[in-house]
């Protein structure tokens, strides 16, 4: 069952769906609750808002597709064209998403507008970014970047959002800047929530007079596969075997008991851990 869920996750229609509600939820922020303020993102959507709020020739939506057309043709030839074509349906959708809606959310305070606008477009980017493409944009770069040249994508998101915020400062008013740099900030942080939350597993250490017990009752019990490492202990100089699994947050407490039933004496480390990939859990998401 795991194994078909697992598949499924790569199948085209659930990237699409992932890609679709991602990029309604990214519209929202930005065209009904960024906009009617006069907020930027973070990006290259900053950039088409600025754009936008200083020329009144094209809508929002419209300026940050054109924005987007060329770096994604740079994906296209860089990357990869599964990455590019999942990511093109994200930008579109985005667009059509903004030009089809015609409201603001009530929402008046301008720093509530920053955390919201913020949470939705987190939450939207964070849903993309966990199917085979991207909502556009800088994640497009970021991607360009880390495989040609090894830097790494929250270094480029930093260094662009930071020259992007620097001739804010010298356009806007500083006060709309400062709420902007709270919108980024809850963004950034939603996203990383959202990427999260289905990854974080817990990596589990167990040092115990009865390693290969534990190992074989955990193999059975919770089905999680074990590796026995060698250790010694640091004040007897006794050789020590250590037992080490990967195991979700759900099975954490069964693991307990399954242990310390075995050896009450255990001595067990919780770690927290992200993406592990293998055979059990994700399988390596190629671009």
């Amino acid at each position: 069952m795991n194994a078909k869920l697992r598949m499924y996750a790569f199948s085209i229609p659930w990237n699409l769906f992932l890609l679709s509600a991602g990029s309604v939820l990214v519209a929202l922020g930005i065209k009904a609750v960024a906009v009617p303020h006069g907020l930027i993102s973070g990006g290259v959507s900053g950039i088409g808002l600025l754009l936008y709020y200083f020329t009144h020739t094209l809508s929002p939506g419209l300026w940050l597709l054109l924005l987007n057309i060329p770096i994604a043709l740079a994906g296209w030839i860089m990357v990869s064209r599964r990455f590019v074509l999942y990511t093109a349906y994200g930008m579109l959708a985005i667009t059509a998403s903004m030009e089809a809606m015609s409201f603001s959310l009530p929402v008046h305070d301008r720093l509530l507008a920053a955390i919201v606008s913020g949470a939705l477009i987190g939450a939207g980017s964070g849903t993309a970014l966990r199917s085979l493409g991207s909502s556009g944009g800088l994640d497009i770069i970021g991607v360009i970047l880390h495989q040609r040249f090894g830097f790494r994508i929250g270094q480029i998101s930093f260094l662009f959002n930071a020259a992007l915020f620097s001739a804010s400062f010298a356009l806007m008013d500083t006060d709309l800047v400062l709420y902007s740099l709270i919108h980024v900030f809850v963004s950034g942080q939603i996203t990383d929530a959202v990427l999260s939350m289905f990854n974080q597993r817990k990596l589990v250490f167990v040092v115990s007079d009865h390693a290969q017990a534990i190992a074989d009752v955990i193999m059975k019990e919770a089905n999680r596969g074990v590796t026995l490492l060698e250790g010694r202990g640091g004040y007897t100089g006794l050789p020590k075997q250590v037992v080490m699994t990967v195991v979700n947050n759900v099975q954490q407490k069964k693991l307990e008991e399954l242990i310390f039933t075995m050896d009450p004496e255990a001595f067990v480390i919780f770690e927290n851990t992200f993406n592990v990939i293998g055979r059990g859990f994700s399988k390596r998401k190629v671009y």
